[in-house]
């Protein structure tokens, strides 16, 4: 692999603002995902790939032909161009450690953000290693932006290695996943491809074969507002319901932060409003599909307490689906994971199958008949300015995906 390469092209993506907006009316959500799916299609026309577009929907689309004359699957890589809307991704500083030393990293943007070995253990083994943070004033937006560099360096590498024989690899680059909707205008009989990858794991070595199954589920609270000099007896402050049902949701269980394995949480994450209404964005998550019932009736009959308290609200519950478990569809292609295990044997590496607290675009696209499962990228505290990323787990990600098409490529 040149580390030189896919680090720059690291570092230039991450510096590209993408930041999803959940709310808007448009797709991608953020302009800044036009602009760096426009860079791609430009460095994949110049890396050699044919069928290079970037689509009315600002979805990105190549093809990198087969160098074997014989019918073998057609694999397919993803990757998201979206970073959450979570922490900012205005502005990103990277911030590159060469010869990691094993020391706690104090982050220059923001001295309070301090990237602790006591909380990340993992940095045990990235001594001697290069890393990237940011400053500690946003997030760095590895998820997904590692698995795009390695995708781009597994293109570059394989068309300057033209003996490494391969058949035809579709790419593709999607928006708007961290909002739930990367796969909305996705065309698989176009995509035709046999089984796909996402490029989005976090840490060095792991198959995802599972994912959360997940919804989303909208509180309104409607009060009446009124000059409060009037008020008495006439305003209903919906900030003070909205509060008791936020305060009434599970703490000591089903919460992301009391939970862990394989337990489910609901997890509000998003409240808007004023005295006449508010808005909660409420996600609901767990591996049993059928749990999430369980979790929806929870808040209807927390909204029905709640009014009972402030009798003159009123308060809906709207929950709309996301995406579900990947596990039994990845079922139905064995080869899928099993393959993804292979290549790790053959760098002599140990591979992990493993959970993820969280969805991909795999999620859907194996709900959808795809087989999809998720490999990791050398991405770190997603979603946080104490995020961080290896080079060297970037590094080992696209040599993963070099074994990984020469096995799907195998008589």
């Amino acid at each position: 692999m040149n580390r030189k390469r896919l680090l720059n092209r690291f570092i230039k993506y991450v510096k590209v603002h993408t930041t999803a907006c959940d709310g808007v009316d448009c797709y991608p959500s953020s302009a800044g995902q036009w602009k760096l799916g426009k860079l791609l299609v430009t460095e994949l026309c110049e890396i050699g790939l044919c069928d290079v577009e970037q689509d009315e929907h600002g979805l990105v689309w190549a093809t990198l032909p087969a160098n074997i004359d014989r019918e073998v699957p057609v694999v397919a890589f993803n990757s998201h161009l979206d970073t959450s809307p979570e922490t900012s991704g205005e502005n990103v500083q990277p911030q590159i450690i060469h010869n990691y030393s094993g020391t706690d990293l104090v982050l220059p943007g923001d001295t309070s953000q301090v990237i602790r070995v006591a909380d990340n253990p993992e940095l045990e083994s990235q001594h001697g290693n290069t890393l990237i943070t940011t400053d500690g004033t946003t997030l760095l937006g590895g998820d997904a932006k590692a698995g795009v560099a390695v995708i781009m360096e597994l293109a570059a590498y394989l068309i300057e290695h033209p003996q490494i024989e391969h058949g035809v690899i579709r790419i593709l680059f999607t928006c708007d996943e961290e909002i739930g909707h990367g796969v909305d205008y996705v065309d698989l009989d176009k995509l035709k491809a046999t089984v796909a990858y996402t490029l989005d794991g976090q840490g060095a070595n792991e198959v995802d074969i599972e994912t959360f199954s997940a919804d989303l589920a909208t509180v309104t609270v409607r009060g009446t507002n009124i000059h409060p000099a009037i008020a008495k007896n006439r305003m209903v402050n919906a900030i003070r319901a909205a509060g008791a049902f936020a305060a009434a949701l599970p703490r000591a269980t089903l919460s992301p932060e009391t939970t862990d394995g394989r337990c489910g949480f609901l997890h509000p994450y998003l409240v808007e409003g004023g005295v006449a209404e508010v808005t909660l964005k409420i996600l609901l998550r767990d591996f049993d599909t059928s749990a999430l019932v369980g979790q929806a009736e929870l808040l209807h009959s927390l909204a029905a307490e709640i009014t009972s308290q402030f009798p003159s609200t009123n308060i809906s519950v709207d929950v709309t689906k996301q995406y579900r478990n990947m596990a039994e569809g990845l079922a139905k292609e064995p080869r899928a994971v099993a393959y993804a295990e292979e290549a790790h044997q053959r760098l002599g590496r140990t591979c992990r199958r493993s959970i993820v607290r969280g969805g991909t675009d795999g999620s859907q696209f194996t709900e959808r008949g795809l087989p999809t499962p998720n490999l990791s990228t050398g991405q770190h505290n997603p979603h946080s300015p104490l995020e961080w990323a290896s080079l060297d787990e970037m590094v080992q990600a696209s040599e993963v995906l070099i074994e990984l098409v020469q096995i799907w490529a195998k008589p």
